[in-house]
This record gives structure tokens, C-alpha cells and sequence, in this order.
């Protein structure tokens, strides 16, 4: 398993002879504008260019999965570069008509059961925040990968840690969990995914798994920065099993 974070959301991960591309957000730094009625409105999205160029991104991409459609996890510009009859993986049919709208030919719907070339997908569940602002947000998913190869892999999504987070946990005994970690928020509402405090519960819940921090620092409405969220694994005692990938950084699990 080799996992290469990009930017934000936006992953390719290696694993069981195939590559997947999760959360395709291509575009250049600046060009779309900020998300309203939040933080940082001088700057636009994304907040950072991309580590390495499109092309090497989506050059050897086996199947996308996209686990919503919300602009930093789906943009124009993925919509643009990704060939039209590549695998697409989506949350559910809504998704699935949106994503065929914009031309794309080859769409699958996530289960609790998809295989793709000997690769187990499963889907699981996410709340995009807590309480009234779930109306805003919408529905997302996360991943579990598992093959008979590899270690599991669970890939939570943009999601805050609430009790169906913890029960994919107990069923699946993820080795490895990426999570989105920004504590990004509007300026009323609360968390949008994971804050400390979330990750904190997931090191928690998972004595044994490697997690991985990702969705930092890359859309305006951030609130926790790697730096702060370096502190708090430190000062829980943290760092031996929590990381925080700087942009085109890669992870290998053997």
C-alpha cells in the first residue's frame, strides 16, 4: 500500500495492484473563490498549488472514487482532466446522475460489497458536521479498502467523529486511517469534519492503527492548522501513530 497525499482531500492511493485517485480537487491555486460565510474571504481556492502536476497525477489511475461532490472534493478541473470512461466510484445515485451529467460513462455506486479487480470497497458512513448544518452539508461516505494482500484501509471522509465512525472502527480494525482533519467551519455551525478532539477519539478507538491527517490547510475555511495539531499529538503523547503529510508526501505499509 502506497498512499500520496496531494492536496486537501485529494489522494492517490496504491493498493492491491490498482490505483485509485480519491477526491480529485485539480485545479490551480486561486481559481475558484473563497466558500461563503466563512474565514479567510481575501483568498481564493485552493490556498496552495498542487504538489506535482495533474498529469502525474491522474496518469496511472485505475478508478476514481469520489465520496461527495462538494467543490473541494470534486472540481472543474478534475471534471476537465479524468478521460471520460474511467471508473467512478460515487456515494449513491444522486451522485451517480451528476457525475454522468458532466460525461463521464463508466459510474458505479458504492456498497457495503463492491469489488473493483479484486479490491474490496466498502462504503461507510460520514456526518459532514453536527446537528442543523447537516441540512447544508449533505450526505457524504467514507471507504474501507481490504484485500488479502494488503492491510486494511479505512478512509473516513469528510466526517466528524460521532458513534457510526467508531462502529466502522470495531467492525473493520482499519491498520491504517486517513482522516480529514482541518476542522474546517462556517462562521456558525461548528465542525465541519475533524477537529483535535475528533482525532483524539479515533487514536482512541483504534489502539493499533497508523492514522494519517489530511484536508489541511488547502480551502479558506480551515481552523486547525498542522502546526496546532502537531502541538496536541505531542502533548497527548500522540506521535508515534498520528501523522500529518505535508503535501506530496507518501506513506508506504508493507
Amino acid at each position: 500500500m502506497k498512499i500520496t497525499h496531494t492536496r486537501n482531500a485529494t489522494l492517490i492511493v496504491e493498493y492491491g495492484g490498482k490505483t485509485f485517485l480519491m477526491d480529485p480537487m485539480l485545479a490551480e491555486k486561486g481559481t475558484y473563490p473563497p466558500f461563503p460565510n466563512s474565514i479567510r474571504q481575501d483568498q481564493n481556492n485552493p490556498l496552495v498549488n498542487l504538489p506535482i502536476s495533474v498529469e502525474e497525477i491522474i496518469a496511472d489511475v485505475d478508478a476514481v472514487i469520489v465520496t461527495h461532490l462538494h467543490l473541494d472534493h470534486f472540481d472543474d478541473a478534475a471534471k476537465q482532466a479524468l478521460p471520460k470512461d474511467i471508473k467512478m466510484f460515487v456515494q449513491n445515485e444522486e451522485d451517480a446522475a451528476v457525475v454522468k451529467e458532466a460525461g463521464f460513462k463508466n459510474v458505479e455506486v458504492l456498497t457495503q460489497n463492491t469489488v473493483f479487480e479484486g479490491v474490496e470497497l466498502i462504503k461507510t458512513k460520514g456526518e459532514h458536521g453536527r446537528g442543523e448544518i447537516l441540512k447544508r452539508t449533505g450526505l457524504v461516505c467514507g471507504v474501507v479498502f481490504k484485500h488479502k494482500n494488503e492491510k486494511t484501509l479505512y478512509v473516513a471522509g469528510d466526517t466528524v467523529w460521532y458513534s457510526a465512525v467508531e462502529e466502522e472502527i470495531n467492525t473493520h480494525k482499519p491498520e491504517i486511517i486517513v482522516v480529514n482533519g482541518g476542522d474546517n467551519q462556517f462562521l456558525e455551525g461548528g465542525s465541519l469534519v475533524m477537529g483535535k478532539e475528533d482525532i483524539y477519539q479515533v487514536f482512541k478507538a483504534a489502539p493499533h492503527a497508523t492514522i494519517i491527517s489530511v484536508h489541511m490547510e488547502a480551502v479558506n475555511h480551515w481552523t486547525l492548522s498542522r502546526e496546532e495539531l502537531k502541538g496536541f499529538i505531542n502533548e497527548k503523547d500522540m506521535a508515534s501513530r498520528v501523522f500529518i503529510p505535508d503535501d506530496g508526501e507518501v506513506y508506504t505499509f508493507k
